[in-house]
């Protein structure tokens, strides 16, 4: 199985990413569900199912010191790729690490109906603040209230989305996990309240720009903002904090497997299918599951 994530856009160059670009003719990397075929290692068994980062391709040889065994009966295999992998773990440690967020404030989540973003929101409300999810489309605003349990969802595509802001943040914004930025969030950075926290997980809107987006240049009104409303803005990038990946296992294994933390997923068949199912994280048709391609 094959992991299916945004960051793989800007491996293939033009744009900027925490991971090194690939050249062209080498595999697309990233994390992968396997099951090992020959070992020369006692800690390892032919049949063993293990979560690897050999990306797209039939067979890599490993080491051992970048996979780790999956056991079914703890939970599906398929969450190696999804809550209990580098899905997870971003919106973890994003959430967690980056910023000390506080119980009662209200949580911002862009991107929130999709796999990093969902997860955030719900470890959001596990720790006591009030969150608001940001999506596209009606189904996906109401996956987030209905079925995630959000506070309030804001439809970034409908002709109201401004009126829907005021009213999802009527006490502004105390904490905010960034996932896509776009045009929308100079509309939202208005609503920072004094000494909020902000975490920039991705900026998937603006992957694939080149040069500098024309029209209005907001830079000096967000520096104004964080000068003046004390705003502390922080990024991170999971290769240089992978360090913690057991932390986020043993709190996060036991909250997946109770049905705590929920994810959706989405399977497509065929390895063949695997450049034109990454192509629809960028083009509108993603659902929002995680995506994964499961290999003939």
């Amino acid at each position: 199985m094959f992991s299916i994530d945004p960051y793989q856009r800007n491996l293939m160059g033009n744009g900027s990413s925490e991971w090194p670009a690939i050249e062209i003719g080498d595999p697309m990397g990233g994390p992968t569900v396997a099951v090992v075929v020959e070992s020369r290692r006692p800690d390892f068994a032919p049949g063993d199912h293990i979560q690897t980062w050999s990306g797209w391709q039939d067979y890599a040889v490993s080491d051992g010191s970048d996979i780790r065994k999956l056991d079914e009966a703890v939970a599906p295999l398929s969450t190696a790729l999804g809550p209990l992998g580098l899905t997870g773990f971003t919106a973890w440690y994003g959430m967690t690490r980056v910023h000390d967020f506080k119980p009662g404030g209200t949580l911002l989540v862009t991107g929130a109906a999709g796999a990093v973003g969902s997860t955030a929101a719900q470890i959001g409300k596990l720790r006591g603040l009030r969150v608001v999810g940001v999506a596209g489309g009606p189904a996906k605003t109401a996956y987030l209230k209905d079925e995630l349990g959000l506070d309030a969802a804001i439809d970034y595509k409908a002709d109201d989305v401004e009126e829907q802001i005021r009213r999802a943040l009527p006490d502004g914004i105390d904490a905010f996990y960034e996932n896509v930025g776009g045009p929308l969030f100079p509309v939202l950075m208005e609503y920072f309240n004094p000494h909020a926290k902000m975490v920039v997980c991705g900026t998937i809107a603006d992957y694939s720009d080149t040069e500098l987006p024309r029209g209005v240049n907001y830079l000096p009104r967000l520096i104004t903002l964080i000068h003046y409303r004390f705003v502390d803005i922080m990024a991170f990038a999971t290769p240089y904090v992978m360090h913690a990946f057991p932390d986020f296992l043993a709190e996060m294994t036991p909250l997946v497997a109770s049905g705590k933390i929920s994810y959706r997923e989405e399977f497509v068949d065929g390895f063949e299918k695997l450049p034109e199912t990454l192509l629809t994280l960028f083009d509108g048709s993603h659902s929002g599951r995680k995506l994964i391609v499961r290999a003939d």
